[in-house]
């Protein structure tokens, strides 16, 4: 691999560069993948993007670095934040004054999950300053998967829409934790000092959530929402947060995330700009599930650490079927409901990637070993959580478009039967 991109550095004008050719190719592969996996198979295009990023970090590619850095680093967290804007913008407040117990069904699934993955380490002998971070890379679900998943299968009702909550709410305790989490780790972490950093990282984050909501406030007053220009501001406005809210102490992801729940809090009318967005935001989020699964896939993979991980996968998905079990008294959703909501958590991917670089950047003793538990963790829930996500909503029966595995199971076993 390193003498193929060798030869052919020298052909290339210093404008465009080596890394420039190989992301294009590689998004070329990505959009045939995608297509070739729905078609076919009927599974969302993020598995063939996950699959064929995977596949090309396996062979050795060089155009994505560990921990993230420079662009690779900011073009993930603007495709993240642009999709937890929208995902932030589908959580109305007022919903959760009615039926409270869907925050107490987030928190327990979350807090389950992090306790779960994190005795378990230390079960393991795991050192505590790796056990923590992998607990809390755990923690968090992926509505960034979920959405994709939702998009391609057309999916619709209570599971559906109680998933995407679910998934929101963990990805926001995630980021707050995770980011202050990150900030101590070279610092003595009383109570007080935790306090104070998880304080500093959501103070931050809300300003600039406050300041992004505002800002589209007063710009829907005078451009209409179905407007291209109104599309180019939404992403402008957030390409702008996420430039400036690492430097000021906070998470970028988090405040696109408040900020779209701000701004729907003030703004409660149905959002036309998504549509308007189009291939741009279909770019951003297919290079940011590839490059995940690139980076995931360079992670030092060895026999010894595949029952760790196998392990904290396991416990992980139970977790959350038993957090979310717990919540689902007094929640309004039946236990078959809840049965598949849980299996729509299993997803991981961009929000763990970016609180794993945190980590590995901020601890670079313990960033190797904490790489080599999260990295193929985060990729094989990538790949097969986007999977069970996609059986959870056919199941469920909120699906519109059917699996066509599923249908060839179902008609072999009709032939076998008759």
């Amino acid at each position: 691999m390193e003498n193929l991109t060798g030869f052919w550095a020298q052909w290339l004008r210093p404008s465009a560069g080596l890394v420039t050719l190989q992301w294009s190719l590689l998004l070329a592969l990505a959009t045939i993948g995608g297509s070739l996996c729905q078609r076919y198979i009927g599974l969302p295009k993020v598995v063939g993007y996950s699959l064929v990023g995977a596949l090309v970090g396996f062979a050795g590619f060089s155009g994505a670095p560990w921990p993230l850095q420079g662009i690779s680093l900011f073009m993930l967290e603007l495709g993240v934040a642009l999709v937890l804007f929208e995902c932030g913008g589908r959580i109305p407040l007022r919903w959760f004054r009615h039926n409270p117990m869907v925050l107490v069904q987030s928190i327990a699934e979350a807090a389950l999950t992090y306790f779960s993955v994190l005795w378990l380490l230390r079960w393991l002998d795991t050192p505590a300053q790796v056990a923590g971070p992998i607990a809390m890379i755990a923690m968090a679900a992926s509505p960034l998967v979920l959405s994709r998943v939702i998009t391609d299968l057309r999916a619709a009702g209570a599971v559906t829409d109680r998933s995407m909550v679910l998934a929101t709410l963990s990805t926001l305790y995630a980021l707050t934790l995770g980011s202050a989490q990150a900030e101590m780790v070279h610092r003595p972490q009383s109570l007080v000092d935790s306090g104070s950093a998880v304080a500093v990282v959501l103070g931050v984050s809300i300003l600039v959530a406050a300041v992004l909501s505002l800002l589209m406030r007063l710009a829907l007053r005078v451009m209409s929402p179905t407007s291209e220009n109104t599309s180019i501001l939404v992403l402008a406005l957030i390409a702008a947060g996420t430039a400036v809210t690492a430097h000021l102490g906070g998470s970028a992801p988090l405040a696109a995330l408040l900020g779209g729940m701000l701004l729907k809090h003030l703004h409660p009318r149905p959002w036309a700009w998504p549509r308007q967005l189009g291939t741009a935001t279909t770019l951003l989020t297919m290079m940011m599930f590839v490059l995940v699964s690139t980076v995931a896939a360079q992670a030092d993979w060895n026999l010894p650490l595949a029952g760790v991980v196998l392990a904290v996968i396991i416990v992980r998905l139970l977790a959350k079927a038993v957090g979310v079990g717990l919540g689902n008294v007094g929640s309004g959703a039946s236990w078959r409901q809840a049965m598949w909501v849980s299996c729509a958590m299993a997803p991981m991917s961009s929000v763990a990637l970016l609180i794993a670089s945190q980590f590995v950047t901020a601890a670079p003793a313990d960033g190797q070993m904490i790489s080599r538990v999260a990295l193929p963790m985060i990729l094989m829930m990538e790949l097969f959580g986007a999977v069970v996500a996609s059986l959870a909503f056919h199941r469920a029966r909120e699906s519109t478009k059917t699996l066509r595995l599923l249908d060839r199971a179902n008609v072999s076993g009709d032939r076998n039967g008759a």
